[in-house]
């Protein structure tokens, strides 16, 4: 004897399943460390082109912050723990 498959209806939430957005490490401006070093860090941790790592600390230095890379949250929690290493200011948030 065969049974056909029973249909299984989905309850309807009102919360659809969303991809993980990206989360991104932001470094804060801070008094004490010199604008020649925040560029070396930017170059020697992220692997950016000087020209690259100057824009992000001016963009630091003028606006008070900057995004400087975006992924996961483990591997911007990662970023930010590499960064206190190396004495800057970094938070990790969700990318809006």
């Amino acid at each position: 004897m065969s049974v056909a498959p029973a249909e299984v209806e989905r309850p309807e939430t009102a919360q659809e399943a969303v991809p993980d957005t990206p989360w991104v490490t932001i470094v804060w401006n801070d008094p004490v460390n010199l604008m020649s070093y925040v560029t070396y860090v930017f170059q020697k941790v992220f692997g950016y082109a000087k020209a690259k790592a100057e824009k992000l600390m001016l963009d630091v230095h003028h606006k008070g912050r900057a995004v400087v890379s975006s992924g996961t949250r483990e591997e911007m929690e990662h970023h930010a723990e590499i960064l206190h290493g190396y004495g800057l200011w970094a938070t990790v948030s969700h990318d809006r």
